[in-house]
């Protein structure tokens, strides 16, 4: 079946498929069988010197190219992702494991925000400031800043690559992709649908991959003072190592880390609504989403309730092979992910936590666990503030609400957030700057599941960047303020007379 798709989608014959790069080799592996798909050519020292060449010459001529005509080519690119969505998404099912309706919905969204970034391309304003001078006029206008380097995650092999790349594109800055060494097939399918229109349309190299290990390609990237922006997707450790090297350069840093999601529930809430997005929210992915559901916060004259609710849908989850229609979970990525999540749930029965329902690990083919909801003591409870990258959900209580706002903001980390609720005064209240603590707060719909129109991203130890919609598009940009003397006299600011 793999071959199948990469046939069909043009890299079945592509040069990295054909045995070791200069950085050596990686095998991708089938989460839900344990086989390996493929083997991949990795990129070494040479072939990264030669991408940012290329990349700087590229950005020459792409920064003056106008913006609504870099808007047409990456309209093009969102076409041609729509011919190939059934195929792509299905490539992410078989590589990363998520179910093939999530597949298909991240390729979706990749086309989502091509659409949007079209829209963007004829909207790239400035300001236009009242001078104190007379006959002088100020302005704000926004360029080019350069080549970008995107380093993504497994999870989302697709989509956070077109967060950043389709914005950047119209920004006018060519993308250095250093993507995840768990999907490369699926990096090699992405890009490839996105070079060939750019190559059809006359510049070939504003999108290039950078493929190989942290030490041999990550560090030369986050170092590199020729890409001024990076943009990482992953972990809280590997953010701070990317801030810090940055940061050494005054480069500039775009973060997207860690998450540790709760959802509140208040006794007026829609119950059945609260369950439906709590479970999507909690197993959706297999829990390996940067906005799944790990904490719920329910109150305690409503938890019980809630829980037997959670409890029955999790028994008819049914769990398999990501590409049968039947199926709403799918294996963990990988071995040492089933261990995390094992030994996570050993740590929190030894901390008095109560395993409700599922912890186990299935014994069959692939990486498959039994989602798990977890009953917390009361008082410390030290692994719920830790991010285990699987699908456990921790059920806390709690009997007023600035109780449980205190609770969800009570992590490291501030990616997303919800609550349930029939009360205005309580959606009012999650949402106002007393409130949620998160980039993401939403009312009546679960932690799981953003649309690219508004800016994605978290505050605290998520790292504070944004990505997709909004004015993140900012972050890709360099701003000038400019002051136009249209007169004969030179006057001076601040009213300064001088010789």
């Amino acid at each position: 079946m793999a071959h199948e798709l990469l046939k069909k989608l043009g890299v079945a014959d592509d040069p990295r498929l054909s045995g070791p790069g200069l950085g050596g080799s990686v095998d991708t592996v089938n989460p839900a069988s344990g086989e390996t798909i493929a083997t991949v050519g990795l990129d070494g020292a040479e072939d990264y010197e030669r991408v940012v060449e290329r990349s700087l010459e590229t950005f020459r001529r792409w920064r003056v190219t106008p913006a609504p005509a870099r808007g047409e080519i990456v309209r093009q690119i969102g076409l041609a992702l729509r011919e190939r969505k059934d195929e792509l998404g299905a490539l992410v099912s078989l590589e990363m494991g998520k179910i093939h309706a999530e597949g298909v919905g991240e390729v979706v969204e990749a086309i989502d925000i091509a659409d949007f970034a079209v829209g963007l391309s004829r909207q790239l304003y400035g300001l236009t400031i009242a001078s104190e001078r007379p006959e002088h006029r100020m302005m704000e206008q926004w360029h080019p800043l350069g080549p970008v380097g995107c380093v993504t995650a497994f999870n989302f092999p697709v989509a956070v690559w077109a967060w950043n790349a389709m914005v950047a594109a119209v920004c006018g800055d060519p993308v250095i992709w250093k993507p995840s060494l768990v999907t490369p097939l699926t990096t090699l399918a992405t890009h490839k649908i996105a070079a060939d229109v750019m190559e059809d349309a006359g510049f070939p190299h504003v999108f290039q991959v950078v493929m190989g290990s942290d030490e041999e390609i990550g560090e030369r990237l986050i170092a590199d003072r020729r890409v001024p922006l990076i943009s990482a997707t992953g972990s809280c450790r590997m953010g701070r190592r990317v801030a810090s090297v940055v940061a050494g350069r005054l480069g500039r840093c775009l973060l997207e880390l860690g998450g540790n999601n709760a959802c509140i529930v208040t006794p007026d809430a829609d119950m059945a609504l609260a369950a439906r997005g709590i479970v999507f929210g909690a197993i959706g992915t297999c829990g390996q989403r940067c906005t799944s559901t790990r904490r719920l916060i329910a109150h305690s004259s409503i938890v019980d309730d809630l829980t037997e609710r959670l409890i029955q849908a999790y028994r008819s989850a049914t769990i398999g092979d990501p590409l049968d229609s039947g199926t709403l979970v799918g294996p963990l990525i990988s071995e040492a992910s089933v261990e995390a999540f094992l030994s996570a749930l050993e740590r929190a029965r030894e901390q008095g936590g109560e395993v409700l329902i599922g912890g186990e690990r299935l014994d069959r083919a692939g990486h498959f666990v039994t989602p798990a909801i977890v009953q917390a003591p009361r008082g410390e409870f030290p692994i719920a503030r830790e991010e285990t990258f699987g699908p456990i959900l921790y059920v806390f209580d709690y009997d007023e609400l600035d109780e449980a706002i205190a609770m969800n903001n009570g992590v490291d980390q501030g990616l997303s957030s919800a609550i349930f609720t029939g009360s205005v005064r309580a959606a009012e209240r999650f949402l106002s700057p007393a409130g949620s603590d998160c980039g993401i707060a939403n009312v009546n719909l679960g932690t799981s599941g953003a649309e690219i129109g508004g800016a994605f991203g978290g505050e605290k130890d998520t790292g504070g960047g944004r990505e997709s919609g909004s004015d993140s598009w900012k972050a890709y940009m360099r701003r000038q303020t400019n002051t136009i003397n249209y007169g004969t006299d030179l006057p001076l600011a601040q009213g300064i007379v001088f010789g």
